[in-house]
């Protein structure tokens, strides 16, 4: 066992030259020491006083006794000034003639107690420096904890302290406010609709109408308990905020659709009929027998320029909004979109569909639409994918979406704000969010990118089984053999 170290050397000196002379105990000290030297003396000069037992005079011993309580009294520099004052008061006896003073015994006894005067007092000063620091730590920890106290009481947030059986063994004021006397009342009875199974920091609802995000810290008290502490913040604002943000943004994208749809509905009604109507008439033109050659054939060129022009609106249709998704519902849509996309020119796409398909609400139909859609163009301008494979998943919940490319791949949080593919990442994002779905993306720098999405399954209103239901088999709109995507 090591040493223990030794208080500093400068308190122990100013208490050496700065005695305590108002307190009685010093004095009585010395005082006792006074005694022990005179009466040592008289039984060097009259022996007879002595008698039998103390033939050598009074041990020098015995000033083991003040020195002693010195030492617990006032440490090591009580232990040393006492030793000192005494070897003082005892240096006559060393000079006595003819050996009265014993000078040898004396100094035998003198070297001991010295030993035992510097080794007592180093202890007690140790245990004392030691026991003051105990002392500092003891009330630097009731101050942490008082200061906790008084945070625990005054925070304008409920909180509560759960014992292992998540009953409540803690409450502030504000708790107690919100919830009435919960201590001892078990957590499902204060929160019934709270589960601390379930993720932690999501929002509850509670009676009196205001919203509270949920934060749980597990801690281990002094006594090796373990202890839950359920903090509960008032987010009613920000979630208001949030729920009008949201409505917004839903309004939003209804307004947009909407533009989206009467657009399409002009540009097939009108501009379309009249490129067909002009197409039609040039060939009309172009059949007379009267026409030279160079102008027949200038006709011809002009009647397939008016032809391809109305093959892009109709394209420019169908994006703006596909009849077969209001018609027929998601799958022929998606199978409509992916031929478009698989023309040759472009990457191989992939089309697969597992579960039982069935008409959604138009919504959810419109947004896995979207999401697909805007991936697809996503893989066509960025991606210089060779394949591509789009799976939709039905569940009896929701409906499982999944785009996957082997491309060129990006940094999903390094992605440019402004960029046209971070916008649109953003719209997919707020899509899956308006319809209190997830999505996600995976991506990879020279492997590739897979967008999820998972929407509610959301039955369309009184038409689950509706006459333009239909019922698709796990197929492809083109078969592509590679192992890409197993």
């Amino acid at each position: 066992m090591s040493a223990p170290l030794a208080p500093s050397s400068r308190p122990v000196v100013q208490r050496l030259v700065a005695p305590p002379f108002a307190e009685p105990a010093f004095w009585l000290i010395q005082s006792v020491v006074i005694v022990i030297v005179i009466v040592h003396y008289l039984f060097d000069f009259y022996p007879s006083l002595a008698g039998s037992l103390l033939q050598s005079g009074l041990p020098v011993a015995t000033l083991v006794i003040p020195i002693g309580y010195a030492a617990l009294r006032y440490g090591l520099p009580g232990s040393l000034g006492t030793t000192a004052w005494s070897m003082v008061l005892w240096l006559p006896d060393l000079f006595l003639p003819h050996g009265e003073g014993h000078p040898g015994d004396d100094l035998a006894n003198f070297a001991i107690i010295v030993i035992v005067a510097v080794v007592f007092g180093r202890r007690v000063e140790w245990e004392r420096t030691t026991q003051a620091g105990i002392d500092a730590a003891t009330a630097r920890a009731l101050a942490v904890e008082a200061d906790y106290h008084r945070l625990f009481e005054s925070t304008r947030s409920p909180i509560l302290v759960l014992d292992e059986e998540s009953h409540v063994v803690e409450a502030n004021p504000a708790a107690d406010e919100l919830f009435g006397t919960s201590r001892g009342r078990a957590l499902t009875d204060v929160l019934p609709d709270l589960s601390l199974e379930e993720p932690l920091r999501r929002a509850v609802t509670l009676a009196n109408g205001h919203d509270y995000r949920v934060d749980v810290v597990d801690t281990t008290w002094s006594n090796g308990e373990t202890r839950r502490q359920l903090s509960l913040e008032d987010v009613t604002a920000e979630r208001t905020e949030e729920r009008q943000t949201r409505l917004f943004a839903a309004h939003i994208v209804e307004v947009e659709e909407a533009q989206r749809a009467a657009l399409a509905r002009e540009i097939h009604d009108e501009p379309l009929q009249l490129f067909l109507q002009l197409a039609r008439r040039l060939e009309l033109v172009a059949s007379s027998p009267h026409l030279p050659d160079a102008v027949r054939e200038d006709l011809g060129v002009t009647r397939q320029q008016t032809l391809d022009t109305a093959a892009r609106l109709r394209t420019l249709s169908r994006d703006l909004r596909p009849p077969a998704l209001d018609q027929l519902g998601l799958v022929p849509a998606l199978r409509s979109l992916v031929a478009e996309h698989d023309d040759g020119a472009g990457p191989l796409v992939e089309l697969g569909i597992s579960g039982s398909p069935s008409r959604l609400s138009p919504e959810v139909e419109l947004g896995a639409f979207r999401i697909v859609q805007e991936s697809l163009r996503n893989v066509a301008r960025h991606a210089h994918a060779h394949q591509v494979r789009v799976s939709v998943e039905f569940l009896p919940t929701e409906v499982r979406l999944m785009v996957s490319d082997d491309g060129v791949g990006f940094r999903p949080r390094h992605a440019p704000e402004v960029s046209t593919t971070s916008l649109g990442l953003v719209g997919m994002r707020e899509r899956a969010r308006l319809l209190n779905g997830h999505f996600s993306i995976d991506s990879t720098l020279g492997v590739g990118t897979v967008v999820h999405a998972s929407l509610p399954a959301r039955p369309r209103p009184s038409e689950s089984r509706a006459s333009g239901d239909l019922r698709v088999t796990p197929g492809t709109a083109r078969g592509i053999n590679s192992g890409l995507f197993e």
